[in-house]
């Protein structure tokens, strides 16, 4: 017992400390929890050699993490999701798992026999890691853009096929009918009651002890350990007990609380999950760095060839088809977790479970660099594949290209360039007040979502990237008389609102341009790089604020509300 206590003790501390110097050098800080274990663990200076102890840390940081991937995973946004999202999740999962069967068996691993090391490896490549991407998606505010929404919905999609792979699992080695039959009905059993219980029972109980947060806690923990045990009594395993929970309590009313209630244990424990997965890692020979080699390559490759090509079929475009395929290029923290299952029971290689642990650190430095520079990236591949053949959105928009149909052609007498919730705003606006106005409007951008949704309502509308010279220039907004720059820089990617005013004012020396400042000390700028007209938000923000102040003090903030309700009642904005 004192001999786990100082093991816990070494690994929060050696975490804590390379932590810190993944912190300053802008890595991921799974790494740094990686590299920590193998410092302390039985092939680094040997400080933690305990088997036992190795075993408890990672069993109990394995059952916490798993716990809290379900609470986190929205039942409800898998419902709402789209049909891009659902046939983009799936091209990638099946169209992984197949490419997956073929490279793997192709360089000799084993698919049954008791040894599954292909199966594992494909299941483990398909899956992307959520802590990576959330992390760099929320650093470039992309997460409520189209190709975050699209990866946040494929990466949701991912989750439930690692659970539907978790029920199988313990039955691979005698993998019949009756038996997957068998599994899968003993984890609807347990998925029916769970819910059947957060739903009836945990409310009640928890409405109870709202005031206490040292209960909310405790009844989350017991929660989680009591379905994890009861999972292992239906021989299935704690893991997935503990992720079952985690999706109960996902969907019942006190779930945000819970959830704010656990996240510092949760960082406690998958600290401990990867330090202890760290200790596992050996020094690695030329087999295992080839392997994993292999496996980081097949990664990548894949991933863009099957999420990619169904984004792309689905025509949202060259730049939202790459965009995800950047995002997701990595191997998941889930994987590790299921391959590690995978070496629990016997089923692979400690030598495939170290390649995969080093792929993983790979991708995790490559895949974060890469994802950060995405926007760079993905300009410089459109090029290429538009040369192979591959069409965008902007095909037959006159460029050069055959035909003018669509809404294609040059800009008319005002240009909207980038559209997001204002331009949206004020199309509304001019459809309320104007409607004529709407026939002397372009819009330039290159969400296909808006792109398409334009085209249906009947308002000219040119696919491109604003922040490209060329774009504006083949659009035509040289003959433009008033052209509108709405998104401000914190959404522009490529550019600011300084550098198109600049711009476009160098294509057109005598159009009107109204441009967006995020800060105060921008106004000048703007101007002096030749903006006509500066509009700042927080200006009409704070005006809205005041009138709603006078309101309430007035005894008039139902009328206000009514008359808001009304005004939204009567709009039909693009982006809601």
């Amino acid at each position: 017992m004192h001999e786990l206590i100082r093991d816990i003790t070494l690994c929060i501390l050696f975490a804590w400390m390379l932590g810190l110097l993944a912190h300053f050098s802008r890595q991921p800080l799974i790494l740094a929890y990686l590299i920590a274990g193998f410092c302390i663990g039985p092939f680094g200076t040997g400080w933690v050699h305990s088997q036992e102890s190795i075993g408890v840390i990672s069993e109990l940081g394995l059952i916490f993490m798993l716990f809290m991937i379900g609470l986190e995973i929205d039942l409800k946004k898998i419902v709402r999701a789209g049909k891009v999202i659902l046939f983009a999740a799936g091209g990638q999962l099946l169209g992984g798992c197949l490419l997956g069967v073929l490279f793997f068996v192709g360089i000799g691993l084993s698919l049954g026999g008791g040894h599954f090391d292909a199966v594992y490896l494909c299941v483990a490549c398909a899956l992307s890691s959520t802590v990576i991407i959330v992390k760099v998606l929320y650093e470039k505010r992309e997460l409520d853009t189209l190709p975050g929404r699209i990866t946040l919905g494929v990466l949701v999609l991912q989750d439930i096929f690692a659970i539907l792979f978790l029920a199988v699992q313990p039955s691979l080695a005698n993998l019949q009918a009756s038996v997957i039959l068998l599994s899968i009905g003993r984890v609807a059993v347990l998925v029916a009651a769970a819910l059947l219980v957060s739903r009836y029972v945990l409310p009640r109980l928890f409405h109870q002890i709202a005031r206490r947060p040292e209960l909310i806690l405790l009844g989350a923990l017991a929660w989680c350990f009591l379905v994890a045990e009861t999972a292992e009594r239906l021989s299935l395993s704690r893991e997935m007990g503990a992720l079952i929970a985690g999706v109960s309590l996902s969907t019942f009313p006190y779930a945000l609380d819970v959830t704010a209630k656990v996240t510092t244990l949760r960082d406690f424990f998958i600290t401990l999950f990867f330090v202890a997965l760290g200790m596992t890692i050996p020094v690695p020979g030329l087999s295992v760095i080839g392997l994993a080699l292999m496996i980081a390559a097949f990664t990548v490759v894949s991933r863009l060839v099957t999420t990619f090509t169904p984004l792309y079929l689905m025509k949202q475009g060259l730049r939202a088809s790459l965009l995800p395929a950047l995002n997701l290029a990595q191997i998941s923290e889930f994987s590790l977790v299921v391959i590690q299952t995978g070496v629990n029971d016997h089923h692979i290689a400690a030598q495939t479970a170290n390649a995969v642990s080093f792929a993983f650190v790979v991708l995790a430095v490559l895949s974060t660099f890469a994802m950060s520079r995405s926007d760079e990236i993905t300009r410089w591949a459109i090029g290429p594949l538009k040369r192979i053949g591959l069409r965008d959105l902007d095909h037959g928009n006159g460029h050069g290209e055959e035909g003018h149909e669509g809404g294609h052609g040059e800009a008319r007498r005002i240009v909207i360039l980038g559209f997001f919730r204002a331009a949206s705003a004020l199309l509304a606006e001019i459809e309320r007040q104007a409607p004529v106005l709407l026939e002397q409007i372009t819009v330039v951008d290159f969400n296909p979502n808006v792109y398409q949704t334009l085209l249906s309502r009947g308002l000219h509308v040119i696919y491109g990237d604003i922040s490209n010279v060329d774009t504006l220039l083949h659009a035509g907004i040289g003959k433009s008389e008033m052209i509108i720059l709405s998104v401000p820089d914190s959404l522009l990617k490529g550019a600011t609102n300084e550098k198109l005013v600049r711009h476009v004012r160098a294509l057109n020396p005598t159009a009107l341009i109204v441009a967006t400042a995020d800060l105060l000390a921008d106004v000048g700028a703007l101007y002096e790089a030749g903006a006509s007209y500066v509009t700042v938000t927080r200006l009409s923000d704070a005006h809205e604020l005041f009138t709603v102040i006078e309101a309430a003090q007035a005894g008039l903030l139902a009328d206000k509300r009514a008359e808001l309700d009304q005004r939204l009642g009567e709009r039909r904005e693009v982006l809601p």
